[in-house]
């Protein structure tokens, strides 16, 4: 059964990885999907892909880490579907490094888009949210639990994301908007096939076995995959989900270790 259906939903940073498969879960549970990103061409792929499978969705090509764009994609979501029900803030990418070779514009960039992005479209989505009891979902990070010394910059940010999360969900309470967020632990995205890729060359060692050692030394059961993401997304916003608010909940194998 389509447990979203009639819904709403724009998923920020569709385009490819944990986004994407979050759209396309949500579409197959039958919400009509505005997917964002920077490329209009990879969004119209996942747009096809969507409509292929019978479900419903719309491209909005945009950076969101420009001040007016959130705006204009929560406008265009109600002028297109005639709602919001759902928001899923997942777009943006944070700078990985030595803290003291991060720059000023390493950090600004990094909160740019995942931090500021994902609280001006929740500031925009709020009364169209409102209207309809909705939900919102920040993808932010076990990093922002547990940094590592190589991640200053995104442990702040996820760090961020997490507390923004506990106060809009009082505020949520009291308008009837659903506020949760979701920590995903290593996923397997570009960036990780690039780590990945980078192990591999430098040791001499097929894929199977920088896998190994990766999950080794992470002390995690596996890498994840973007569908358990998306499908901890769609379980959250669907109705056994709404008992959730405020919840900060970690998807990663087992990578956090503190309480």
């Amino acid at each position: 059964m389509a447990t979203l259906q009639g819904k709403t939903a724009i998923v920020t940073g569709s385009s490819r990885g944990i986004g994407r498969a979050i759209a396309l879960r949500l579409a197959r549970e039958g919400a009509a999907v505005v997917v964002t990103a920077r490329t209009a061409d990879a969004l119209a792929e996942v747009v096809r892909e969507i409509a292929g499978a019978g479900g419903k969705a719309a491209p909005f090509t945009a950076d969101l880490r420009e001040t007016e764009a959130a705006e204009r994609l929560v406008r265009f979501a109600f002028e297109t579907y005639g709602a919001v029900d759902i928001v899923v803030n997942n777009a943006g990418a944070t700078r990985r490094g030595e803290f003291v070779s991060l720059s000023d514009e390493d950090w600004s960039d990094s909160f740019a888009l995942k931090f500021f992005g994902a609280v001006r479209v929740a500031r925009a989505a709020w009364p169209l949210l409102r209207q309809r009891k909705g939900s919102i979902v920040f993808i932010s990070g076990a990093g922002g639990r547990t940094p590592g010394r190589e991640f200053a910059a995104g442990g702040a940010v996820n760090a961020g994301l997490l507390s923004v999360t506990k106060a809009l969900s009082e505020a949520g309470i009291v308008d009837g908007i659903q506020v949760n967020c979701i920590n995903p632990g290593t996923v397997r995205t570009d960036r990780l096939k690039q780590r990945l890729a980078a192990t591999m060359q430098e040791k001499g060692i097929d894929q199977a076995e920088a896998e190994r050692r990766f999950i080794a030394a992470s002390s995690v059961t596996r890498i994840g995959e973007p569908e358990d993401i998306a499908a901890l997304v769609a379980f959250a916003v669907g109705p056994e989900g709404r008992f959730l608010q405020g919840s900060l909940i970690d998807i990663d194998g087992g990578a956090t270790k503190t309480v």
